[in-house]
């Protein structure tokens, strides 16, 4: 296939990338506005490889979307392109809306333009994978909040949207454009909603990159609320094989949800860094002497959880990384990738406290 990827030197889009290059024979056109979070330097390794082209155009530009559609002639999407922090959303929701609103349905538009003008094989070849959060679906019950020999429920395909946040809303509104250009026009689309993502290349305004940066700086490490936020986490590496699996054998119309069955409080992955730290990097004190408590964010979800029964029974995908074998692995790589890290950060950001 040729795979036309929107955002791949993100932090997930460029593992896809990655991923693709490196274990098939696969094309792809890299499609990459090269925001703040967006970094080349994640794909040293694949950039010279005759099977991938980089193009920089912004979703929004339609006339450059056009181009890239007649020039390269895909047969696939992989919609990844997004603002994607919640704290950015609060200060500046501006561009979330621009982005993941006006710029899906722009990428849609010149998807739509594209695929009318392909042959009946071509078109019912043709995929449009849109890449999307569990954020969407709002939060779950707490433990604390219900009695101990309750079932905790999971998000489903199935589960009612419910966004609390700017990011979130504006990632709801993209996956509902995308499931009305299927009923409305055809388009052969596929949506995929995916859990906290963690692994290398991460830029480091997220939770695990931040506190691995600060522990090693002797900076605080500072925790939302009291740290007892859920999250299910997933290795960026096995996302990125799900999404591959998705785009090659997934059934037009479905959505699936991707989840690493990792659910963690703030906290005790915050603790968890430290105590692995703690091992590869030693010093006096225990790097978990540097935690403080902040004022929590406006509106801050308290649990998210996966369930991705039907991507494991339909497609046969797993993640292979525990919680522990994937974040002992990401804590190595940024130990041994500092100057990446001080390149992304350079003139961009600080790890200053965004969203207040």
């Amino acid at each position: 296939m040729k795979i036309l990827v929107t955002g791949g030197a993100g932090f997930i889009g460029s593992a896809v990338v990655r991923h693709i290059i490196k274990n098939t024979q696969d094309s792809v056109i890299n499609v990459d506005k090269l925001t703040y979070a967006g970094n080349l330097e994640s794909l040293a390794c694949v950039e010279k490889n005759e099977r991938y082209v980089f193009e920089q155009v912004d979703i929004c530009d339609r006339a450059e979307l056009d181009r890239v559609f007649a020039q390269h002639q895909p047969v696939a999407v992989m919609h990844l392109a997004a603002e994607s922090h919640v704290d950015r959303s609060i200060t500046g929701p501006s561009d979330f809306i621009q982005t993941n609103i006006v710029g899906t349905y722009t990428l849609l538009e010149a998807t739509r333009a594209y695929w009318n003008e392909l042959s009946a094989e071509a078109k019912k070849a043709f995929r449009f994978h849109h890449i999307s959060t569990d954020e969407v679906y709002g939060d779950l019950p707490h433990p604390d909040e219900v009695a101990s020999d309750t079932k905790l429920p999971l998000f489903t395909e199935t589960t009612s949207y419910a966004p609390s946040s700017p990011y979130s809303a504006s990632k709801a509104s993209s996956d509902h454009l995308v499931r009305a250009w299927l009923r409305t026009y055809g388009i052969p689309i596929i949506v995929t909603n995916c859990s906290n993502n963690y692994g290398p290349y991460h830029f480091p305004e997220k939770l695990i990159p931040l506190v691995i940066l600060n522990a090693l700086e002797g900076k605080v490490l500072p925790i939302y609320g009291k740290g007892d936020q859920i999250r299910d986490w997933l290795y960026v590496e096995d996302h990125a094989r799900a999404l591959y699996k998705v785009v090659s054998t997934g059934k037009v119309g479905e959505t699936y949800n991707i989840g690493g069955h990792n659910e963690k409080q703030n906290l005790e992955v915050v603790q968890t860094i430290c105590k692995i730290l703690d091992t590869l990097v030693p010093k006096e004190n225990p790097y978990a002497d540097q935690i403080i408590f902040v004022t929590d964010r406006p509106g801050h979800d308290r649990r998210y959880a996966i369930d991705a029964m039907k991507i494991s029974n339909q497609l046969n995908w797993q993640p292979e990384e525990t919680f522990e074998t994937g974040l002992r692995k990401t804590i190595e790589w940024y130990l041994t990738n500092q100057e990446w890290c001080k390149h992304v950060q350079d003139g961009t950001y600080q790890r200053e406290r965004l969203g207040i």
